[in-house]
């Protein structure tokens, strides 16, 4: 493979979500058009997170390149006329809000876009594994007339997860704020069944 020459290298190995894009947000600025910025990380998550969002923002995902346990990713700086606005889902729920849909037996559909490791040692009992890069080859999976409630560690990934539902004509598609890292309800993990 030719060596791949970037403008700017980031460095966000070690770092979990949201970190890698809100520093790569952060980075692309200082980027002229055109250029190319490579992206560092260690959370294999962030290969969804960067697709998704440079699909949200214009920018050109160029790929990803794995090198050991270091993901490098590359992604050109659009030019201001093929930038969008970063949008953001609407509908938002906050985690106490699902948490009393789930308490009271409500038919809710919850959806983990966590990568599998992620989901693997701590989740909301009951809810679906569909990690973010699989969303779109497993959107067959879900009914678009259910109500779906997107969870992830922040908000961010489950954020994109909604709009792409919401494009594949997902009418009752919520975001769960801010997710697992604040989730206090009953949860489950493959060693052990609920824990409270």
């Amino acid at each position: 493979m030719p060596e791949i020459k970037a403008n700017l290298t980031l460095d966000c190995k070690g770092l979990a979500c949201p970190m890698p894009i809100v520093k790569t947000k952060k980075a692309i600025d200082q980027l002229e058009s055109g250029q190319v910025i490579e992206v560092q990380a260690t959370d294999k998550g962030s290969l969804a997170d960067i697709q998704g969002w440079a699909k949200n923002t214009g920018h050109h995902y160029l790929g990803t390149v794995e090198d050991g346990e270091v993901l490098r990713h590359y992604i050109r700086k659009s030019r201001p006329d093929e930038m969008k606005e970063e949008k953001k889902h609407p509908d938002i729920v906050s985690n106490e809000e699902l948490q009393k849909k789930l308490a009271v037996g409500d038919k809710v559909t919850v959806i983990d876009v966590r990568e599998p490791a992620e989901y693997a040692f701590h989740r909301i009992a009951g809810a679906v594994s569909i990690p973010l890069g699989e969303l779109e080859h497993r959107v067959s999976e879900l009914k678009p007339e259910e109500e779906i409630y997107v969870v992830c560690r922040t908000g961010s990934r489950s954020d994109l997860a909604c709009q792409l539902l919401t494009e594949k004509g997902f009418k009752q598609v919520r975001n769960v704020e801010p997710g697992m890292s604040g989730w206090t309800g009953p949860t489950e993990t493959n060693e052990s069944h609920e824990q409270n």
